[in-house]
């Protein structure tokens, strides 16, 4: 792979303003990580810019093993470059990133940032240093029967309430999944909803986007209620086999739902937020 050979664009990513030896270490450890012909569009450029952040932190084998995982992040930051809203906020956006490193480079990423911010008051923030989780985007679906008004939860063990050392880690939830890259949220939903519970969803409507943790998580949720068919025999176990998923379903009258709520049993926020929002727009939606 030579320079010349991958564009304009794809070549200020990748070798920049280097020559000489610099371009060639730039380039081949570009060249070893991506092992085909990179894509030139603009999930590909924004790949190319999560890869070659990792030179000289990351051998290529680590970056190359993550790939998958950073196609995901790549799909997540043009979501979120074309979703900014300016109403409330007074934020000027002027974040200066100085340095950063990895804690962690797995499925999910543990990133370390040096930056300085300008602050209400118009001067720059000093020398911050400040720890994020990276994950990507994702979605929430919660199959109602409007017919039957009833819904479709899911159950299954999770590693945040084990950690935290919950003495029960099963969480009744929603049916939630990454969203795959070239993926729209609405695709994902209709997807996971095969994959964790056999159900082919209906019309969607759309609860909310969000950060649940914005403090320190990159994680951006999309979260729905589906309209659809639940007769008694669609609750069962599901989940993905290779991914070792291990997924109870469980069906509940509106009433009992926002009485499991109102006990405290359900401790999650996206599940949380849809049932607030269904108890708000059941009756359209019954209608």
């Amino acid at each position: 792979m030579k320079p010349a050979d991958l564009g304009p664009a794809l070549r200020d990513i990748v070798v920049g303003s280097s020559a000489g030896d610099e371009a060639r270490v730039r380039l081949a450890f570009f060249a070893e990580v991506m092992g085909e012909d990179p894509a030139r569009d603009a999930a590909g450029l924004e790949l190319a810019r999560l890869v070659m952040r990792a030179l000289g932190k990351l051998p290529a084998a680590r970056v190359r093993a993550r790939l998958g995982a950073l196609r995901v992040e790549a799909a997540s930051r043009l979501r979120a470059a074309d979703a900014a809203k300016r109403g409330l906020r007074a934020g000027t956006g002027e974040v200066a990133v100085e340095g950063g490193d990895y804690a962690h480079a797995g499925f999910f990423g543990m990133e370390i940032h040096r930056l300085r911010h300008r602050r209400f008051d118009g001067t720059m923030s000093p020398l911050l240093t400040r720890e994020v989780f990276v994950a990507g985007d994702a979605v929430t679906v919660l199959p109602y029967d409007p017919l039957r008004d009833r819904v479709l939860l899911i159950e299954q063990m999770r590693m945040g309430p084990l950690g935290r050392g919950d003495p029960l880690p099963w969480q009744l939830e929603a049916i939630a999944g990454r969203i795959d890259p070239g993926e729209t949220p609405e695709a994902a939903a209709r997807r996971e909803a095969v994959e964790e519970a056999g159900l082919q969803l209906g019309r969607l409507e759309k609860v909310a986007e969000y950060y649940p943790t914005p403090g320190a998580v990159t994680e951006y949720l999309y979260s729905y209620v589906a309209l659809c068919d639940l007769p008694d025999s669609v609750a069962g176990v599901f989940g993905a086999a290779e991914e070792a998923e291990d997924i109870k379903g469980l069906l509940l009258s509106f009433d009992r739902l926002v009485e499991v709520m109102a006990s405290g049993e359900v401790g999650n926020a996206p599940l949380l937020l849809t049932v607030l929002w269904l108890q708000r727009e059941r009756a359209r939606l019954r209608g």
